[in-house]
């Protein structure tokens, strides 16, 4: 499906391409959309991707499309996920530069300009952005974890150290601007197996494939929280794909050169994520969360015991006690 602005868009280099997914967000569409016509420019794409929506989101996004400048309608055959959204639009995207926005976040006017005049003043392969979060009527700035801000840095080194939170621990796609080059290293798409937590594995190849970056004060994305549609919402099956993620993390540094350097952070922060799935279980589904129980003792079990006995020793006493008791449950069900 195309607007009919795309002939046009075709004629011109494209600067920046917006991907923003969209899934039964009707009532939310039009706030990002016209946040979005905020934002316009000559060379800037909007790359609209109804996922097979179910409500009336593709009717919204096709009448604002009309008068959108530089705005495309995607819709794939069937629906994809966040992640199988993300990568249509990747793959319709033209742009030399490329940022994401969810279709029930929206973005402060005249926003994309400054990132996109943040990266090139830097030169890098991608920049990063703090947000604002937003739940209600409450509004929270959320920064990006790198105390050195506006200098080109090492991405490998934004993933380290192990004991405090980094960049790997700020995941958010929509938090930042990317150079084409990277989708053209393989460093851009996501796993689309993933229903939740697909930015996780997402920001670790990142971090690991490019060759620079740097973060920048930059705040014009806003994040809407606990909204009914979202799937941090939900209490079904869904939420358990972090187990997954994570397992691809690892996956992922099996490979890598400095694997021994960098495990450590992916075993900590695993636990770390378990922990917090573990004592929120109440919100599950009971069969979901008698699956978290079962699936995080695997985790743990599949985990490099080493660098998890480091983890443990690192711990507080309550979340240590925590992954003890999971460690522990598995080996109770095979004792049976």
């Amino acid at each position: 499906m195309r607007t009919r602005t795309r002939a046009l868009q075709e004629r011109i280099h494209v600067k920046l391409s917006v991907i923003v997914p969209f899934y039964n967000v009707q009532a939310y569409a039009p706030d990002t959309l016209r946040s979005l016509a905020a934002n316009t420019r000559p060379d800037f794409e909007f790359v609209l991707v109804d996922d097979c929506s179910t409500d009336g989101t593709l009717a919204v996004l096709e009448q604002y499309a009309r008068t959108l400048p530089g705005a495309v309608v995607v819709r794939p055959e069937h629906n994809r996920g966040l992640a199988g959204a993300r990568n249509v639009g990747l793959e319709a995207a033209r742009g030399e530069y490329l940022t994401f926005l969810d279709g029930d976040d929206w973005i402060s006017a005249g926003y994309l300009e400054r990132l996109v005049g943040a990266v090139e003043r830097h030169g890098c392969d991608f920049v990063r952005v703090d947000h604002v979060q937003v739940t209600g009527v409450k509004r929270q700035v959320q920064k990006a974890p790198q105390a050195r801000r506006d200098e080109v840095l090492d991405p490998r080194d934004g993933i380290l150290p192990a004991d405090r939170a980094t960049m790997v621990d700020y995941p958010y796609a929509w938090a930042g601007v990317y150079h084409r080059r990277l989708l053209e290293r393989g460093a851009l798409h996501f796993d689309e197996g993933l229903r939740t937590a697909e930015d996780r594995p997402w920001i670790w190849r990142l971090h690991r494939l490019a060759d620079s970056y740097a973060v920048t004060g930059l705040r014009g994305v806003h994040y809407r929280r606990a909204v009914a549609t979202s799937l941090t919402q939900v209490g079904d099956e869904r939420q358990l794909d972090f187990i997954r993620a994570f397992d691809l993390v690892l996956e992922q540094l099996a490979d890598d050169p400095d694997a021994e350097l960098l495990l450590p952070k992916a075993v900590r922060t695993y636990c770390a994520v378990l922990v917090h799935h573990r004592r929120n279980a109440d919100r599950l589904e009971r069969d979901v969360a008698r699956r978290l129980r079962t699936l995080s003792a695997e985790a743990l079990r599949r985990m490099p015991q080493h660098h998890l006995a480091d983890a443990l020793d690192a711990m507080d006493a309550e979340r240590a006690a925590v992954i003890r008791r999971l460690r522990g449950s598995l080996t109770a069900v095979g004792a049976r």
